[in-house]
């Protein structure tokens, strides 16, 4: 598969009177065409920030201090090499989002503006990217509500107007008005009923599969980005811990925090447990600790965690490809992980 949007050692900080918060420091994440990422940890871990920041969507005090965002676009060349997101002109950067990149936000009823009908908000995103005349336009608005299963006469509709579910789908249809080759959306279904979020997401992959466009998604729920996403990267404190493919994540846990993600709801399947939660609280992300950030918090923790350099290493586990399945954790082996997930 061949990259469509490159991350290299992205950091970001947020700049405050008690020094720099390091939201996220040096990750690295590929996404290929036509593929779903999964992005997933707890509210705070950078997923957000990491992503807002490579579309470089951040306002002050957010600051980016270092990296490189590479895009891989059919309709964005730079003398034939991808260009760098972080360092294109005004004018370059709007004719890439929406364009090429387009966003679902968290809340949609925040996302949309309260005070226009949904056929204004359509029409002045197809307008302002395709600049299509106005019959056209319309036509185009009316036929982005039937792909995401919305009947027309809703077009007229304030937001405050339509169901939650309905208004998740009014920006996935905004999104996909340009036709994109990257979608990032953030916690699309976080807000919403489980009935409707399965709904949702199945009007998500089926919109990929019809369209093309590749996908990263951003979610706290990682047994949710266990049946959606191809390959799934965890983050935590603004570090990346561990990617692989859903599969690899599933079976073969590499990393102490991932595993005890997956810990942390039930299986549809097999006998009852108990439910383990993890202990204790996040970094201070002002003042973070030398090596592994999850240390802490970690029952595998030995002195050397204070020494990890946090580079993604091939896991060697049963149900894992090696080049594919890496983790930030030298110190647990792949067997001591499979005993632990067993029991």
């Amino acid at each position: 598969m061949s990259p469509i949007l490159e991350i290299s050692d992205l950091s970001v900080a947020y700049r405050t009177p008690a020094g720099d918060v390091r939201a996220v420091e040096q990750v690295s994440l590929t996404l290929n065409a036509g593929e779903v990422v999964g992005l997933c940890g707890e509210s705070g871990s950078g997923k957000s920030t990491l992503a807002y920041g490579a579309t470089r969507l951040l306002r002050p005090p957010a600051l980016i201090t270092g990296g490189s965002v590479r895009y891989h676009g059919r309709r964005i060349t730079h003398g034939g090499a991808p260009a760098d997101i972080l360092t294109l002109s005004r004018r370059e950067l709007h004719a890439l989002r929406w364009r090429e990149i387009a966003i679902v936000f968290q809340s949609a009823m925040n996302a949309l503006n309260p005070v226009l009908r949904v056929r204004n908000q359509l029409l002045d995103a197809v307008q302002a990217h395709l600049r299509l005349p106005g019959d056209e336009a319309r036509d185009k608005v009316a036929g982005l509500l039937d792909l995401v299963g919305i009947p027309r006469d809703r077009l007229r509709s304030y937001p405050h107007e339509l169901s939650g579910g309905m208004r998740q789908r009014v920006m996935i249809a905004m999104a996909l008005a340009s036709d994109p080759e990257v979608v990032i959306m953030d916690e699309p279904t976080t807000a919403l009923d489980v009935v409707v979020q399965r709904d949702i997401l199945a009007q998500i992959v089926e919109l990929k599969e019809t369209l093309g466009f590749a996908i990263c998604f951003i979610t706290h729920d990682l047994s949710l980005l266990l049946e959606l996403a191809d390959r799934i990267a965890v983050m935590y404190a603004g570090r990346l811990l561990e990617t692989g493919s859903s599969q690899a994540i599933m079976r073969d846990p590499a990393h102490p925090y991932t595993r005890g993600l997956l810990n942390s709801f039930p299986s549809l399947h097999g006998p009852r447990r108990e439910l383990v939660g993890i202990p204790g609280s996040p970094p201070d992300l002002r003042d973070p600790l030398p090596g592994c950030p999850f240390a802490p918090r970690c029952a595998h923790a030995v002195p050397a965690c204070g020494a990890v350099d946090m580079t993604l290493e091939p896991w060697s586990g049963p149900a894992s490809a090696p080049a594919e399945h890496l983790t930030a954790c030298p110190i647990v082996t792949p067997e001591a992980s499979r005993k632990e997930v067993l029991s």
